[in-house]
């Protein structure tokens, strides 16, 4: 192979590389008018919020990429990339929707709580209030156990560390859906584990859930169908 051969490919591979540091923008016809969504929170909220994301990670990405550092979303393990997703979730909508706040407690239930509602807007496990989850998939959303409580799942789809090494080309980061509704522990499936595995305890999303939040989405990206991420 020939040297201008060479570099012809090493440009084309940084030219896609630069471009998934943009993420898509967020689409604002794609959300729901009829998305029926409690404490006071909008569509106009959420949409803010996730615009937010979408700055933010092409703000971080592009710098990375000027110090030729792979995007954020390809050093972080998926679960931690898709965590980080929902944490910046849980602090961006209560900048736009002043009926919640971020629940102070440590590792408290749920993510997002009424404002005012309870000491110091800190809440070890409530009854009221939305818990919040980034996921690349369309279906099978988990949680730590079953819950009665109203659920919200962002849904994206982005790179992963293991893209290069399988010949996967970059790609931006796109939310594809946003889906939510109230949920019983009926609406979880336990999942334990052996006495040897290291697995963490999870309860993932019942049928009966799903058809519940799909039936409430709030934003659905164009041609996003029932794409995986």
């Amino acid at each position: 192979m020939s040297d201008s051969v060479r570099a012809a490919r090493a440009r084309k591979a940084n030219d896609l590389e630069f471009a998934a540091c943009t993420p898509e923008a967020v689409d604002p016809e794609g959300f729901n008018p009829k998305a029926a969504i409690p404490y006071g929170c909008k569509a106009e909220h959420i949409h803010r919020a996730m615009c937010e994301f979408v700055d933010f990670l092409a703000f971080i990405n592009q710098q990375l990429h000027s110090k030729r550092i792979s995007r954020i979303e390809t050093m972080l393990m998926p679960a931690n990339f898709s965590s980080m997703v929902g944490e910046f979730m849980n602090a961006s909508i209560p900048k736009y929707c002043k009926t919640l706040v971020k629940n102070r407690y440590h590792n408290g239930h749920p993510d997002l709580i009424p404002a005012g509602k309870f000491p110091n807007d800190a809440a070890q496990h409530a009854g009221e209030g939305i818990e919040i989850k980034g996921s690349r998939y369309m279906r099978g959303w988990q949680g730590h156990n079953p819950e009665d409580t109203w659920l919200m799942v962002f849904v994206f789809d982005s790179g992963r560390p293991a893209d290069q090494g399988k010949g996967i080309a970059p790609k931006p980061f796109k939310f594809l859906a946003v889906a939510g509704a109230r949920l019983t522990k009926k609406d979880w499936l336990f999942a334990g584990r052996s006495e040897t595995s290291r697995r963490t305890i999870t309860a993932s999303v019942t049928r009966t859930g799903y058809d519940k939040m799909m039936a409430n989405w709030i934003y659905k990206a164009p041609l996003s169908g029932n794409e995986e991420a």
